[in-house]
Order: C-alpha cells, then sequence, then structure tokens
C-alpha cells in the first residue's frame, strides 16, 4: 500500500529543508507518494522532481494557495497541478507579489515596535525563497526576544499585535476554479485551524464544494483525534474526498512527522483513489 503525504513544505516557501532535502528525509520515512505543496509558489517543483527521481518516489506537483473567505484567511491546497498553467502561474505570480509587499509592511511595523533591521534579517533566513511570517518570527526568536516561533506569532503576528500586517488574499472560489483549469484537484486544507464556529465551519466547507473543491484534509497538521473526527464529518457531510497531509515544514516542527501519519477513516473515499 503507497504510503502518502499530500502537505509539506520546502524552502521555497517557509520549510526549513530543501526540496532535494525534503524528498530524501521523506523517502527514508517510507513515504512513495509526495505533494511539495509551497505557498503561493511552485519554485522548488522542479528540484523536487530531480530528487525524487534519485530516491525512487512519485511527486505529486502541488501547491498550497493563500485565500480569504468572509474575511478568514483560509488555504487551499492544489494537487495534480500543471504548474505551468498559464492562469495558474499567473495567478501565484500575483501572490508572490502580494506576499512581498507584505513583507516590507510588516518589516515596517516591527520597526517601529523595536526590531530593526527586521526586512534584511528575513531576506537573510528566506535565501531564494519567498519571505513569509514564519521567517520574521525565526528572526525574533533568534534576536533573543521570544524563545519559540509559537510564542513570536501569539505575541508580535496576530491582530492586535505590532507586527500583525492585514492582507487582501483572493477569494476562496477563485482559487479553486485556477487550480481546477490546470488539471488539479482542490483540498480545504486543516479545516480545524481556522478560528470558526462549527456551523461556520460547515458553511466553509459547503462553499468550497460549491466552487469545485474535490478533496479535505482529515488528517492534517497536529493529526489529533477530535480533529480526525470533525474533518471526517465534514467530508462525508459535503461529498469531499479524504486527504492527508503532514504539513510539515521543519523536523523541530510540533506536528506530524514525515511518515507517520494517521490512518484515515475507512469509511471514506481517499482522493488517491481516483487516481
Amino acid at each position: 500500500m503507497p504510503e502518502f503525504d499530500l502537505h509539506s513544505h520546502s524552502t521555497a516557501s517557509d520549510g526549513t529543508l530543501a526540496p532535494r532535502e525534503l524528498v530524501a528525509q521523506a523517502a527514508a520515512a517510507g513515504i512513495s507518494r509526495l505533494a511539495l505543496s509551497d505557498h503561493d509558489t511552485t519554485q522548488g517543483l522542479p528540484e523536487a522532481a530531480a530528487a525524487a527521481a534519485e530516491h525512487g518516489l512519485e511527486l505529486i506537483p502541488a501547491v498550497e494557495v493563500s485565500t480569504q473567505w468572509r474575511g478568514h484567511s483560509v488555504h487551499v491546497v492544489g494537487v495534480h497541478i500543471d504548474p505551468d498553467h498559464e492562469g495558474l502561474a499567473a495567478a501565484l505570480r500575483a501572490l508572490r507579489d502580494t506576499r512581498t509587499q507584505r513583507a516590507e509592511r510588516i518589516a515596517e511595523a516591527l520597526e517601529r515596535g523595536g526590531f530593526p533591521n527586521a526586512l534584511e534579517a528575513t531576506r537573510k533566513l528566506a535565501g531564494d525563497g519567498m519571505i513569509t511570517r514564519t521567517h520574521f518570527a525565526q528572526h525574533i526568536v533568534q534576536s533573543g526576544r521570544a524563545k519559540t516561533v509559537k510564542a513570536v506569532f501569539e505575541r508580535f503576528l496576530t491582530p492586535g499585535k505590532p507586527g500583525y500586517v492585514a492582507t487582501c488574499w483572493p477569494e476562496l472560489a477563485d482559487a479553486v476554479d485556477w487550480i481546477n483549469r490546470s488539471g488539479g484537484q482542490a483540498i480545504l486544507a486543516h479545516p480545524q485551524r481556522y478560528k470558526l464556529s462549527a456551523t461556520a465551519r460547515r458553511e466553509l466547507a459547503a462553499h468550497f464544494k460549491e466552487a469545485g473543491g474535490t478533496g479535505i484534509e482529515v488528517v492534517a497538521g497536529t493529526g489529533h483525534a477530535p480533529d480526525i473526527k470533525t474533518n471526517a464529518e465534514l467530508a462525508r457531510r459535503f461529498g469531499l474526498l479524504a486527504s492527508a497531509g503532514s504539513d510539515f515544514h521543519s523536523n523541530e516542527h510540533c506536528w506530524l512527522k514525515l511518515g507517520r501519519l494517521p490512518a484515515l477513516p475507512p469509511d471514506l473515499i481517499p482522493i488517491w483513489a481516483r487516481w
């Protein structure tokens, strides 16, 4: 039985492993099919594909698109996309421009809060990848002003905090359309992480399905049993296929490790069953 992980990140966005290192580690962990789904970019895919060929692993081209729904930030993972599809590629270029502008505004806000040269420092951390909020958090940890990345987000990068910057992301339905038009399948990422009521979460899943969404991450992030149960109920209620992904960022990440995903509930149809 193939071992799938349909959500992972590399240094092309906010992961700590280069694409080739991520693939090598995934292969060593027993994963046979891996989706590299960096935030709003497919730039890591060529390197990952070359490494996948070396390690006998099937790389699934993917991306995690930043969107908004009723003012909430929501992420959509697109799997089996065509990264060269012009519509999707143009949308991702626009999103990267948005992220660059956001990084500049975050740096300005943090400098007012007592963090000089924040943009320069985070550019070094990001290397050739995009600057993300995680890079700012890493910079603040290195400065000694916080002990963990999680603590930085809570103290500096959430609404009402010194480094928070509101961002206008594209609408959820638009992202689903870009993914579908590129030949991919859209998956609602880590639904348990959004600060929504149970009713609003159901409405989100319904809207996602109506927009053309295919799947939902039933196993995602922490992999906690209550989250899996809640996500599975959404999959059943709205006829969404079940996906599973670690959302791997680094070996220090407190979430699921590569190759250690809990099993999907047996009554659900995995998204890969239709491939």
